[in-house]
């Protein structure tokens, strides 16, 4: 899993999610925190599930640095009311599962009503470490639970 700031700009064509595709609702932002990464196996649904896990931490973390909005998350969107904070996506290639998520660092010139990081006045870059961080602490804790239980016959 990386991290990085920057500019969103996803066009019908290169569309992952075909639900956005015939809605024909593209992504723009001048300014997001993304989030990608992959995943060296060839189980979708599993990293769906890893999709949600890292959506919830985001969540927690933005809770964390701005108790006092009120940030929901619904599947692997986050909201603050109807406002769209963030995008989300998992997908999948010849040899990984990938998943993406960006959160609105500004809201200008978003297709749709947008909530973001700068009306909150969160650091992108403090939200990143704390995100990566305990996200990988999650994945590292996944792989020990898996490993520490004997089978049962």
């Amino acid at each position: 899993m990386v991290s990085f700031c920057g500019a969103c700009d996803v066009s019908l064509t290169n569309m992952v999610d075909q639900e956005d595709v015939k809605l024909k609702a593209p992504i723009y932002s001048r300014s997001m925190l993304h989030f990608l990464g992959e995943f060296f196996d060839d189980d979708l649904e599993k990293t769906i599930l890893r999709q949600r896990l890292l959506m919830a931490t985001i969540l927690e973390c933005l809770r964390k640095e701005a108790p006092n909005v009120p940030w929901t998350r619904a599947g692997d969107d986050i909201y603050v009311g109807k406002l769209k904070v963030s995008v989300s996506i998992a997908t999948k290639s010849p040899v990984s599962t990938l998943i993406h998520a960006g959160i609105n660092i500004e809201t200008k010139d978003t297709p749709v009503p947008t909530f973001g990081l700068e009306q909150a006045n969160v650091d992108p870059r403090v939200l990143s470490g704390e995100v990566l961080f305990r996200f990988k602490d999650e994945m590292e804790g996944i792989a020990f639970a898996r490993c520490k239980v004997r089978g049962v016959f």
